[in-house]
């Protein structure tokens, strides 16, 4: 089940053309992350950012097509993998159903001495719901 984050791109997010500048993506995943650690997690970023974090250890994306000024994006977030203090997640955003970029990311929970650190029980006990599982045709 995945958590769903809407973008509408703004004159902020373009450039001179038009179109959505692409590190303005990486803006918007992490837009889509932090609202899922605030409404899904129960963690939101101003109160994790005190004593703990979740940095981006790697991203890779691949960019389908182009946004527009105006579009209204939905940014489709998954959990891959659950490890000990890492997330793996998959990110699909789409404009009305055209697909515009995937990626995927890991992120690791640290805590305020900037080492990685567990998971809490109660924080992957939420995460856990959105693990992308597998069906019995390997999707």
């Amino acid at each position: 089940m995945p958590f769903v984050y809407h973008q509408k791109i703004k004159f902020r997010h373009c450039d001179p053309a038009g179109i959505v500048f692409y590190p303005r993506y990486f803006e918007m995943m992490n837009d889509t992350v932090e609202d899922f650690f605030e409404k899904v997690a129960v963690l939101p970023f101003a109160d994790m950012h005190q004593d703990c974090g979740i940095p981006t250890a790697g991203i890779e994306a691949q960019f389908q097509a182009p946004s527009r000024l105006g579009d209204q994006l939905e940014i489709a977030l998954t959990i891959t993998r659950l490890g000990r203090s890492s997330l793996g997640l998959a990110y699909d955003a789409r404009c009305k159903g055209e697909l515009r970029f995937t990626a995927t990311s890991t992120v690791v929970f640290i805590d305020g001495n900037g080492r990685s650190a567990p998971w809490t029980d109660a924080i992957r006990t939420r995460l856990d719901r959105f693990i992308k599982k597998e069906t019995p045709d390997g999707k």
